[in-house]
């Protein structure tokens, strides 16, 4: 079984037992998390799509670390003007862990 879900802006599809990267959720390590937004789910040609969430449906998971994504690297240049910025960024994510998915 296959659930789409919706967090942080983005969308992902996830099953059971699998591990995810999602923007930075206010959880610590070893909490649960439940995810209400649930756009699709199903599994093979039984499949149901909200219209645009499935009423009582919900995804839960497990926070297994809070940590910084890799670094991105911003450089700005224009030429023969000595003009050079360098910055970089590393995001805040979540790594978590999908235990259920209960589909009305």
């Amino acid at each position: 079984m296959f659930a789409v879900i919706k967090t942080g802006g983005k969308q992902y599809k996830v099953s059971k037992d699998e591990i995810i990267i999602v923007e930075k959720l206010d959880a610590e390590t070893g909490k649960k998390v439940s995810f209400d937004d649930v756009l699709m789910c199903g599994s093979g040609a039984d499949v149901t799509v909200g219209e645009p969430m499935i009423k009582g449906a919900k995804v839960t998971g497990e926070v297994i670390e809070q940590r910084k994504g890799d670094k991105v690297i911003v450089f700005k240049k224009k030429r023969r003007q000595t003009y050079r910025r360098k910055k970089g960024h590393r995001q805040n994510e979540t790594v978590v862990k999908i235990t259920d998915i209960k589909a009305k």
